[in-house]
């Protein structure tokens, strides 16, 4: 009979199990503070305040706190969950998430300069991208942290099954996805191109 490991959890034993938040804090602040220097604004370019934005191929895309993308940033955090405790197995699982809070704080800054919203518009069917609120890229920070979570609840099985799903649904509904997102951006292909814009 063989006994199964106990699962991990995030400890709150001492004062020091706090630190991982603090620096998730003050990750997510820098994020915010640096978007903010890069010019973006802070809720929808175009003036419309709602809280969400279903249309991917027009000026609100990513300029609101949900879009048909949130559910892409959620993906993120289930493969970082992953991806971490495959190369930092051994760290505990408050500072692997610290990790994950970083590499996409870290992206939603690099998502918005100016060299990858360009390569966006060009390689990619987001032709009215122009990068996204700061409202929206905390939205992706906080998606990507349920994901992270969504993964830890769920294991490996059964987060693989949920990533192919909001995969498959994703390309159904949107003709987009995390997966093609990525393909796109760095070996774009004019036949899905012309796929995903109906050509």
């Amino acid at each position: 009979m063989t006994v199964k490991p106990p699962a991990e959890t995030f400890k709150f034993d001492s004062t020091r199990d706090y630190i991982p938040w603090i620096a998730m804090a003050v990750t997510v602040i820098t994020g915010v503070v640096s978007l903010n220097l890069l010019g973006r604004v802070w809720w929808c370019q175009v003036g419309d305040y709602s809280p969400w934005s279903w249309t991917v191929n027009s000026a609100h895309n990513s300029q609101h706190v949900i879009d048909p993308y949130t559910f892409t940033h959620i993906l993120h955090g289930i493969l970082e969950f992953w991806l971490i405790g495959l190369v930092f197995y051994k760290l505990p699982l408050a500072w692997r998430f610290v990790i994950a809070i970083f590499i996409e704080s870290a992206w939603e800054v690099g998502e918005n300069t100016s060299y990858v919203i360009n390569r966006y518009r060009e390689a990619t069917i987001s032709l009215d991208y122009f990068g996204d609120s700061i409202i929206n890229s905390i939205s992706d920070i906080v998606c990507c942290a349920l994901g992270f979570l969504i993964a830890w609840k769920l294991r490996f099985w059964k987060s693989l099954v949920l990533f192919i799903v909001t995969e498959v649904v994703l390309i159904f509904t949107i003709r987009d996805s995390l997966l093609l997102n990525i393909l796109m951006l760095l070996y774009p292909l004019d036949a899905v191109k012309n796929w995903q814009t109906g050509l």
